[in-house]
Order: C-alpha cells, then structure tokens, then sequence
C-alpha cells in the first residue's frame, strides 16, 4: 500500500470532520501546524511524525485527478483533495493515513485513491526511531524515510511525483536547512513537470530504486552509491548508465514545445500579472489556461488578479511569487511562473510545456508571432524555445529522453539596445535575425531550426557566448 493516501470528497472537510478524522489515532498523539497552517502534523508525545495532512484543496479545474492519480481515477468536479502522507519511518503509519482518509470518504462521501488504502478503525501506532541510514538491500528502504546531517530522503509511491504543498514545504525546509533532497521512487513513476522544476531548483536529486538493479539519478540515469550520509555517483569502474534508465522499446512519436520566457516591467500599482504566460497559452493552443495555483493540484480558475494579488502580498514580506498554471484536459499544457522584484523592476520568469501525439504537431510557425505580442504587450527580455521527444502527458519518466533542440530565441528591446542595435544582429553569422516591434526599439528573433537539427545547439552556444551578459 501506499504511503500517500488522498481523500476525494464532494463536500468539504470542515474543522468538526478532520478532527474525527484525526483522531484516527486515538487520544494520545498531538497534531502540529507547519508550512503557515497549509499542513498538519499528527505526531507521538515525544515528536516523531507519523502523518501529514495537507489543508483540503477545492479543485475547480477539471482533469487534475486523473493528470495527476491516472485515468482510472475520474471525480466531478468541483471536488475537495485532502491528501494524507504516512512517514516510512513508521510501517503502521500507512494504515493511519489509510484510516484518516478512510474516515474522511466515510463522513462526506467520496473516494479515497487508492481505494484498497481506506478504512475507519483507531490505529495505534508504536514509536519505533527513525532510520539514520538506508538498508543494504534497495527493495527494504521503502520502509523508512531517512534523515542525516547532510540529506533526507522521502519515498513516493504513486503514479506521479507532482509539486504539492507537502513537497515545496520540504524543499524550503530542506533548503533552510543546508541539506540535500532525495525524492526516491520506483522506476513506474514519473515527475510532473512542477515537480521537476521545483527539485532543479534547489540542492536535490531524484533517486529511482530497482528491484533488481539498485539505486540510479533519474534524470541522468547515473549508477547512485550511498555513502557517508548521502547519495552520490557510483565511481568504482567510473561514471556508469544503469541498464534500467534505457528507454523501453516502442517509445517516441510524440513531442513537447518547451518554452522559456523572461518578462520585466515597471512595478506600479495598476501592474497585472500573469498576461505573459496567458498570451502564450493563448496563441498557442486557442484559449487561457484553465487554472492556477501556489502548488499542485491546480485548483481555481485562471485569474491574473489573483495571481497578482498573491505576488503582492508575498513581496511585502519580501518573498518572490512561485505558481502552476494548467490548460484543459484535452490539450496538454502546464506552466511554472516565477515572479520576482529585481532592481530592473517586476520580474516574471515562466516555463511553458506543450504536449503533442505522435499525429499531431507542434506549431511553431506561431512563434514569430507571439514573440512580438510578448514584446509589445508583456516587455520581453528573452524568449527561448525548443522541441523535443517526449510524453505528451509532460511527466518525465525514470528512462532516457533526447534534450531538446532549440527553435528560435527572442531577444527584447532592452537587450538589444544594451548590446547596441548595429552589433546585436551580427551575433550569429548567415542567420539574419527578424525585427520585431517599433523600428525605433526593436527586439530581435533569431530562427536556429526546426526543432530537430541538432547544429541549433551550436548556433545556441554562439549566440549565448556573445550575449551572456545581458540575457
């Protein structure tokens, strides 16, 4: 069973609800509040986690479910998410989890995923420590989370690793802390592509454990050794592939249009937020994005103001703004915004994925296009955008996949005029940049190929060697 249980319920978990549910335990342990209230704690009396509760999230987005738990798992929407995480560190800590979803299921009806996990009895839970080091065998390491002075480690058992607001709440602790992250899965699971910014993002590694074949970097596909307190590179015969990161046979056909966006603007009081990654959505797939939230599973209605208003209120307390939009179930689209004052002004950087089927394809034929409405309407400061083989769903697996292959860049006004107009179009010999925007100011955009020529790295690299200090 798995140790992530999540309740999915048509009415709301009020206070009077998730204690019933919390009390699944029984009298004797104490709940904590972490991560500003967003997730409780249940712990013994002398502190050890066994179950972390997230604060109930409202999805009004419809598809999250099933993007999210598989397409086996269909819910109406609207629908309350209550996801509960049992600690590895304790064995009957998942039949806790189980119990208070189960419980939750029970009072508001609804479904819990994955359903053999419910039930409704009073679990006691033995304090048993918690493990300082992982086993020798990879297959035991799924009971216990581990904690050293350098790394800890947290174990996934479900289809998709996505951003939650447990996971960004451990990054930040983690991070606070000076530690590594490991986020440990078996090799069925995927990250979502939140989740793989979220881990780039901060001193972390995703470690895949195989039943027959150890541990390896998911990402990179590197054999992994533990030693001394953390997860490093096997070294013994030199840097090696482990068998299992090779892509399964019959893969490939479709593609993902990769987007990366930087947009500045003056910060004033009538400034909107989110216009950017909304216009790209937009021209790209004919509509908005269906939603957006601080973590995952997306669960409002796309709204700048609202977005706006959070980035606000997070930069009074001098803190920059981090969000996920998602598009429609039947169009692929998901999007990490990061939103920041820098001394240039209010800052958006967004990473923008597309997805498409083997029959479908991408269109970038739009991309002139929207590079200019970014300039005009949004300030661009750089634009890049790239094509590569992957899942249409946008998850990542634990095998290989190519990189991706640049497209084009866009180079916005500011950038252009800090290089000087008469230098900036010579950076990239025979390739003739196109202008876009006022003649007095203009951006530049660069074509570098159709997304599967390889030499666009190259031309990439030149471009990059003489513009690095103003992109």
């Amino acid at each position: 069973m798995s140790q992530d249980v999540i309740a999915l319920t048509p009415r709301m978990p009020d206070i009077k609800t998730l204690l019933a549910a919390l009390h699944a335990g029984g009298p004797d342990l104490r709940v904590n509040r972490v991560g500003g209230g967003a997730v409780a704690q249940l712990c013994t009396e002398d502190g050890q986690l066994l179950v972390s509760v997230e604060a109930p999230r409202y999805l009004q987005v419809p598809g999250e479910t099933e993007r999210l738990l598989g397409p086996g798992v269909r819910t109406d929407t609207p629908v309350w998410w209550t996801e509960v995480r049992a600690s590895t560190a304790v064995p009957d800590a998942r039949q806790l989890a189980g119990s208070v979803a189960g419980r939750l299921t029970t009072l508001l009806g609804g479904v819990t995923w994955p359903a053999e996990a419910a039930r409704t009895d009073v679990v006691t839970v033995p304090a048993t420590g918690v493990a300082t080091e992982p086993p020798a065998e990879p297959g035991v390491l799924s009971d216990a989370d581990v904690f050293t002075d350098q790394s800890v480690i947290v174990i996934h058992d479900r289809p998709v690793v996505a951003a939650t607001t447990w996971l960004t709440e451990a990054v930040r602790t983690t991070g606070a802390g000076r530690r590594e992250l490991y986020v440990v899965t078996s090799p069925r699971t995927r990250l979502s592509l939140p989740a793989r910014t979220l881990l780039e993002g901060v001193p972390a590694r995703w470690v895949v454990r195989h039943p027959e074949q150890g541990y390896y970097d998911g990402l990179s596909g590197a054999v992994l050794r533990w030693r001394d307190g953390r997860f490093t590179p096997a070294t013994d015969d030199g840097p090696r592939i482990a068998d299992a990161f090779q892509p399964p046979p019959g893969t490939g056909g479709e593609r993902q249009l990769l987007l990366s966006v930087r947009t500045v603007r003056p910060a004033h009081e009538r400034l909107v937020l989110g216009g950017a990654v909304e216009e790209a959505w937009q021209a790209l797939t004919g509509s908005p994005p269906a939603g957006w939230a601080g973590a995952e599973p997306v669960n409002v209605p796309w709204s700048p103001r609202q977005l706006t208003e959070l980035a606000r209120s997070r930069a009074r307390q001098g803190r920059p703004t981090w969000a996920v939009a998602a598009g429609a179930a039947d169009r692929p689209a998901i999007a990490t915004v990061r939103i920041a004052h820098t001394r240039q002004g209010v800052e958006e950087r967004i990473t923008l994925a597309l997805g498409y089927t083997a029959d479908e394809r991408a269109p970038t034929e739009l991309l002139p296009q929207l590079a200019e409405s970014l300039v005009v309407r949004h300030n661009l400061a750089a634009m890049v955008s790239e094509l590569r083989a992957g899942r249409a769903d946008l998850t990542t697996p634990a095998h290989y996949e190519p990189p991706p292959i640049p497209v084009s860049l866009t180079l916005g006004p500011d950038t252009v005029a800090a290089l000087g107009v008469g230098h900036t179009p010579k950076a990239l010999p025979g390739h003739t940049p196109t202008r876009l925007g006022p003649t007095t100011r203009p951006a530049l955009h660069y074509p570098l190929g159709d997304g599967t020529d390889p030499t666009a790295w190259w031309r990439i690299r030149h471009l990059d060697e003489h513009l690095r200090p103003q992109i």
